[in-house]
């Protein structure tokens, strides 16, 4: 379900490129000399111009049967999208690796993940506190042993503690793809793997193992039936991201990384919430959710016309594909209220430039990381939770970096 109808323009336009805020437009007499500027300074008059188009475009509605429609019938109009595009319509994401380094080959494993690896083979989800540190969370296919989160006055001999502890981490051993690796990724909203065949083909690293869903079974399809696809490192499942009641097919606190990218977007903004709430909870301790999307006065959103507009700030294509665009403030409401922190939340508002017919696009991405808390062992007292910085929540890990 990707919803970045310009990603392939943005990927064809920028290519491989520096890391966002290297190329900065100092001097607009030369604006043509490059394909693409960072951290675009928008003037009042043209933050006014585009609040006064989106107000415009916005005030005529879809009616609510037709709204009703777009909604139930949201993987029909993605079905048909990739039958008509297939795979030709966007381009292979290689700069995800400069923005997002998370995905490319990890260089250091965390201790906790050797260990494991060491004594068990392969590594398996841990419990995680919940977001008020009250309990711990607990999937109903993978139940968590208890731990202890108060320290012993008399801790046992470290050899004793480790195995202690090891057997508090131990969940089900039920068989799931990729259950033997040790580094896992999850792209929802793969369409037809122009993030995940990346992926794969830049990381080798034999522990990882990379799942990837959508809502259209056609782009999955496409996906399964790509020379590139081998479901020894992938696998690949159509599945709906509002559905609460369908689970994936993987136990809660394994992932080590969700991509969201243009897809939050694509879907009605009552269900975001509980979207990324049953996300978060696959995430491992430690564990990082990636997101790119629609920023509010993107390009794309002021060149709707009236009779678009579904509801304030979310759209209808002609294709019958929706989108919506989001603040920093909305992005990261939504992170946190899913129990996790914010690493990076910035605004991507770049000036894109046509050389060849002299034209320039304004665009407005977001960009978040969005984590959970890390799970520390303490190897003299019981397993114990990182602590938070002076006048942090108690919830929050004082440390954002992988």
């Amino acid at each position: 379900m990707d919803g970045s109808y310009t990603e392939g323009e943005y990927t064809a336009v920028c290519g491989k490129r520096q890391q966002f805020g290297s190329r900065f437009l100092s001097d607009p007499a030369r604006v043509f000399h490059h394909n693409a500027w960072d951290s675009v300074e928008w003037s009042e008059e043209q933050a006014a111009a585009a609040e006064r188009k989106v107000q415009e475009n916005s005030t005529q509605r879809v009616c609510q049967e037709k709204q009703v429609d777009y909604e139930i019938n949201a993987n029909k109009y993605w079905n048909d999208f990739y039958k008509i595009h297939e795979n030709g319509f966007f381009k292979d994401r290689h700069w995800l690796f400069t923005e997002f380094p998370e995905l490319a080959p990890s260089q250091n494993q965390n201790h906790l993940k050797a260990l494991l690896s060491e004594n068990r083979g392969s590594e398996v989800p841990a419990c995680r506190s919940s977001e008020d540190g009250s309990g711990l969370i607990r999937e109903a296919q993978h139940s968590c042993s208890s731990v202890s989160l108060g320290r012993k006055t008399q801790p046992p001999p470290v050899e004793e503690n480790v195995t202690q502890k090891l057997r508090h981490l131990e969940v089900c051993a039920d068989e799931f793809p990729g259950s033997s690796a040790t580094y896992r990724i999850l792209e929802v909203g793969c369409g037809v793997g122009n993030t995940v065949f990346p992926i794969l083909q830049t990381n080798n690293d034999p522990r990882l193992f990379v799942y990837c869903c959508d809502f259209s079974s056609t782009a999955v399809e496409l996906v399964q039936t790509n020379s590139a696809y081998d479901p020894s490192r992938c696998f690949a499942f159509v599945h709906d991201l509002c559905d609460e009641d369908k689970s994936y097919p993987v136990p809660g606190d394994s992932l080590d990384v969700i991509i969201l990218i243009f897809v939050l977007s694509a879907i009605i903004p009552d269900k975001m919430q509980e979207a990324i709430n049953r996300l978060s909870r696959l995430l491992k301790p430690g564990g990082m959710m990636l997101l790119r999307d629609y920023g509010r006065y993107d390009m794309a959103q002021l060149r709707f016309k009236k009779g678009q507009c579904l509801s304030e700030n979310f759209y209808v294509r002609g294709d019958g594909t929706r989108v919506y665009f989001f603040t920093q403030d909305e992005l990261d409401a939504l992170f946190t209220t899913a129990g996790l922190e914010k690493v990076q939340n910035l605004v991507d508002r770049r000036l894109q430039v046509n050389r060849g017919k002299q034209l320039t696009m304004y665009r407005v991405w977001i960009q978040c990381k969005y984590q959970v808390h890390k799970a520390v062992i303490d190897f003299t007292s019981e397993v114990t939770y990182a602590q938070p910085a002076e006048g942090a929540s108690p919830t929050r890990s004082p440390s954002m970096q992988q």
